[in-house]
């Protein structure tokens, strides 16, 4: 599994920021990499928080599959 930072760096170095599914798989990457600091109430929450965004990103790969499923 990739680790947060290097990510990041990927993100960074590939245009992500503009890429809103890489946002969501970074924020994912982060929890994981802190949930055993966390209670699981809280570790919940956020997974609610995370999975709500991503559900709001609606169908954003329609027109693009080639680029996010086949790069």
């Amino acid at each position: 599994m990739i680790n947060s930072r290097d990510l990041a760096k990927y993100i960074e170095d590939n245009d992500g920021l503009s890429k809103p599914w890489l946002l969501v798989q970074l924020r994912l990457t982060k929890l994981q990499e802190r949930k055993h600091t966390l209670a699981p109430e809280e570790y919940l929450r956020e997974i609610q928080d995370i999975h709500e965004d991503m559900m709001n990103l609606g169908e954003w790969w329609k027109g693009i599959e080639d680029q996010v499923f086949f790069p």
